[in-house]
């Protein structure tokens, strides 16, 4: 299965449509007899529906005529939703400007504006309030290593 989920990466990368977008995710499951293949696609200005349906498209037909699953499957090719954890830097840096919800490998949490992002850590600006006193700002460098999941935090401002 390892294998054959490395050869649909490379099917993916191979059929985006341009440098823009990039590869999140694949995710092979199998569902009452049947394999689920889910691909997760993004972009640096977002993807649209067709981008999706050009892909999933392409990916299928060389699944198809090079018999890689040989069995029933269902494809579904998408974008990460907002509450999809960010995983590469890719896609820190597509959010840099947005608050972030970060769970560390600690336990602890921590929430603030995504200031930069790096290969090795992120940048982010937290409000520190302390009883009494007027509420501060940090920035706060944080090892990508010591991250255990961040999360874009929606805001309806």
């Amino acid at each position: 299965m390892a294998g054959l989920k490395q050869a649909i990466e490379e099917l993916v990368l191979k059929h985006l449509p341009d440098d823009s977008h990039f590869l999140v995710e694949v995710k092979m499951e199998d569902k009452a007899g049947k394999t689920k293949l889910l691909i997760l696609i993004d972009g640096d200005q977002g993807v649209t529906i067709e981008t999706c349906a050009l892909v999933s498209r392409r990916v299928s037909d060389e699944l198809e005529t090079n018999e890689l699953i040989d069995q029933a499957y269902l494809l579904e090719v998408s974008s990460p939703g907002l509450d999809y954890p960010l995983g590469s830097t890719r896609q820190y840096q597509k959010n840099i400007g947005r608050d972030l919800k970060i769970l560390l490998e600690s336990g602890s949490e921590l929430s603030g504006k995504l200031l930069e992002a790096q290969d090795d850590a992120v940048k982010l600006l937290v409000k520190k309030k302390e009883k009494g006193k007027k509420a501060t700002e940090e920035e706060l460098m944080i090892p990508t290593k010591e991250i255990k999941k961040s999360i874009v935090q929606v805001s309806f401002k």
